[in-house]
């Protein structure tokens, strides 16, 4: 009995991880919401930093300010397609301590079509902003050559609904990858 009762509970279990609902963020942005779900399983560290910020409002009136198309990235061999958005620009960024770099070699993630990722310059400063991939960008995964360090960025979650408002937002003016006019991020909470 003791032999068919272990399988069966392991096999619930493994589903019961499988089937676990991820939580869920909306973007209010000034060109419309933009709603993703955030991959607490696979990238804990990263996410729940990301989740942090969310909920205790680090993200209200932050902005998007940086848009990457083939454009606009001429001395680029590794050409990406992204949005970026945070709080870089204002005086609280440098106060935020940043996390450890969660490679995609270790949480399985890919940078696919909607994906969230956070952006950094040396792997571990990664804090508070991040960027939404626009089609896949397989040179941002580890081992991409997008950064010379070979680490990629650290994958976090996907955008489920709004990928109209990101295209939206990377098709903004822009001067050298900078929006003249930001998109506003008016507020970013989770949801049911």
């Amino acid at each position: 009995m003791k032999k068919v009762i272990f399988p069966v509970v392991f096999i619930l279990l493994v589903f019961a991880s499988f089937s676990q609902e991820l939580p869920k963020i909306v973007m209010k942005t000034t060109l419309g919401d933009i709603v993703a779900e955030v991959d607490t399983v696979n990238a804990p560290l990263t996410a729940y930093n990301f989740l942090d910020h969310v909920e205790s409002g680090t993200y209200k009136n932050a902005v998007f300010y940086r848009v990457v198309h083939p454009r606009n990235q001429p001395d680029n061999d590794v050409k990406i397609e992204v949005i970026q958005g945070g709080i870089y620009t204002e005086p609280r960024f440098q106060e935020i301590k940043p996390i450890a770099h969660e490679s995609t070699e270790e949480s399985g993630l890919k940078h696919l079509n909607g994906t969230l990722s956070m952006a950094r310059a040396e792997p571990g400063t990664a804090s508070t902003e991040f960027f939404i991939c626009i089609g896949d960008q397989p040179e941002l995964d580890f081992g991409g050559k997008r950064n010379p360090d070979g680490q990629g960025f650290a994958a976090f979650g996907k955008v489920i609904d709004g990928m109209e408002v990101v295209r939206k937002i990377q098709q903004q003016e822009e001067r050298n990858q900078t929006l003249l006019e930001s998109v506003s991020i008016e507020i970013a909470r989770t949801i049911e």
